[in-house]
């Protein structure tokens, strides 16, 4: 059941960022030859119009193969990717990370509707922590933490994690009035990670209308954001290592073990477990398209934006050959974190 629902979830994830693709090459007259689901051998098929749909017998990854997507530049077919302007290619590259935060959202929707949000209320003060020694009590709402606003009380307990041995100058506000603190978490050995001793209060609050509805999904999309992009701050300062990356088999893991905490709690709790995991997964995987590396959406669009400022297109043979590096080295990091992921697993 496990594997099950981790294919579902990712199936729906990456439909959503080939769909981006599909619909952005379709739009601007762009031949799409298959559209498919998974990897390897065709399981199932069928031809509608000029494009193949399928389903592949590995259950990872899926593609919008387009006419043309990786010729020589100079082809004359009008209906291929390389004939069309920089700009409608732009659109379509950015169109799949772009869906996957519309996935997200549209979750988040979903998720906020049935369980609100957590605001950054403090519930309680453990007691010799810095945060008691700083004088924040129970009931205070914090506003922000070093110029960070904080949307939820999850903002405020992983800040530490992402800034670790620095000090924290947090605003907050008690009783209609902004105060001020500075406060330098100390290491607990009982957690293994340094803490302010800060407790939220656990309330999760309902969106009183639909435009509060759509904030709080907005910013639920970017607490997850936000979070990949501290992940990847933190790797590139060695405050985390590639060790600490989870792939498919981790992923599986999580997924699994979200599923088996979760269903004692009734069929609701499953499906909201599910649901902040898609969110999650949605988010990450469009920042990480994102990035500026060779054979992802993001090394392709750095290509496109320079041909865009320079007026004409790089060289598509040394283009092929920066993508084609790019993808071994994440072909090279993958069974890496694979790996570990099995290593973990036993």
């Amino acid at each position: 059941m496990n594997i099950v629902i981790a294919i579902l979830i990712f199936s729906l994830i990456v439909l959503f960022h080939e769909l981006g693709h599909f619909a952005l090459a379709k739009k601007n007259g762009i031949r799409v030859n298959e559209f498919c689901l998974g990897l390897g051998p065709t399981l199932i098929g069928f031809t509608k119009g000029e494009t193949k749909y399928s389903i592949k017998l590995l259950p990872f990854g899926g593609a919008c193969m387009m006419e043309g997507e990786d010729g020589d530049g100079e082809t004359s077919e009008p209906n291929s990717f390389q004939s069309k302007s920089v700009w409608a290619r732009i659109s379509v590259v950015a169109a799949g990370p772009i869906f996957n935060f519309i996935l997200a959202f549209v979750l988040a929707l979903i998720f906020v509707s049935i369980i609100g949000y957590d605001k950054p209320v403090v519930g309680q003060v453990k007691e010799g922590f810095p945060a008691q020694e700083a004088g924040i009590q129970a009931g205070d709402t914090i506003l922000s933490m070093n110029g960070h606003k904080m949307r939820f009380f999850r903002d405020v307990s992983l800040f530490p994690l992402y800034y670790p041995g620095e000090e924290i100058h947090i605003v907050f506000e008690r009783n209609g009035e902004k105060m001020n603190a500075r406060i330098m978490p100390r290491y607990d050995e009982e957690s293994g990670r340094s803490l302010m001793g800060l407790i939220g209060g656990g309330e999760q609050v309902k969106a009183s209308n639909p435009l509060i509805l759509a904030k709080y999904s907005a910013y639920e999309v970017g607490y997850w954001i936000h979070m990949a992009m501290q992940s990847l701050r933190m790797l590139v300062t060695g405050h985390a290592g590639v060790q600490d990356l989870a792939g498919p088999v981790g992923l599986v893991k999580v997924i699994g073990d979200t599923y088996n905490e979760s269903k004692s709690n009734g069929l609701l709790m499953v499906f909201v477990s599910m649901l902040n995991i898609s969110i999650l997964l949605s988010a990450n995987l469009g920042v990480m398209n994102l990035l500026p590396i060779p054979a992802l959406d993001g090394g392709r669009l750095v290509f496109l934006v320079l041909e865009a400022i320079r007026g004409k297109r790089i060289d598509p043979d040394k283009e092929g050959r920066v993508h084609f590096a790019g993808f071994m080295l994440l072909m090279g990091l993958m069974v890496f974190v694979m790996f570990h992921d099995i290593q973990r697993l036993f």
